[in-house]
């Protein structure tokens, strides 16, 4: 199966929605709103096109990754970051391996665009294989009440947190 890894496009937006809906449809842990965060963040200042990725097989999109700007503060500084919301894969392409891509992919070009950690919520016994580590570990926090195990966050450089700590501050499209 080969897969093509591309930044989206406007073309791709209607098969993006239906894909991340079918994504997400059977998950526990879900609003299952996923679909309507990505418009949004789209069309919010927190966006970045070179961050929001498909995967392809055989020209059908078959997952999506979207990273955008969220920043984290404290009381003496502000540190930018980006935020891994959502990362879909349609089920039938699920468990080959193209969310673990679009993770690797988002990271290399993330990294290349200047941006130095990424902080997620999500499932604890997959995460950690990409190298993320709890937030705790480096004194960021959540905004909302959530358990601690999935609070997430990775460098994308060598001493990437060094000196970041306080709360993540998510861009309004996430709430609205």
């Amino acid at each position: 199966m080969k897969i093509k890894l591309r930044q989206e496009n406007q073309n791709d937006h209607k098969s993006v929605f239906d894909l991340i809906e079918k994504a997400f449809e059977k998950e526990e842990y879900s609003d299952h709103k996923e679909q309507f965060l990505v418009e949004r963040l789209r069309k919010s200042d927190a966006f970045i096109p070179e961050l929001s990725m498909v995967a392809e097989v055989e020209n059908e999109i078959a997952g999506h990754i979207l990273l955008t700007k969220l920043e984290i503060k404290n009381d003496t500084a502000s540190f930018e970051s980006l935020a891994l919301a959502p990362v879909s894969v349609l089920p039938k392409f699920q468990g080959k391996g193209i969310g673990s891509k679009l993770i690797v992919h988002a990271h290399e070009v993330a990294k290349e665009l200047g941006y130095k950690s990424v902080i997620l919520l999500g499932h604890p016994d997959y995460y950690p294989r990409f190298g993320y580590e709890l937030c705790e570990k480096y004194h960021i926090e959540m905004p909302f009440d959530v358990p601690a195990e999935n609070c997430m966050v990775i460098p994308l450089t060598e001493n990437g947190l060094s000196g970041v700590s306080g709360k993540v501050v998510y861009p309004t499209a996430f709430f609205e």
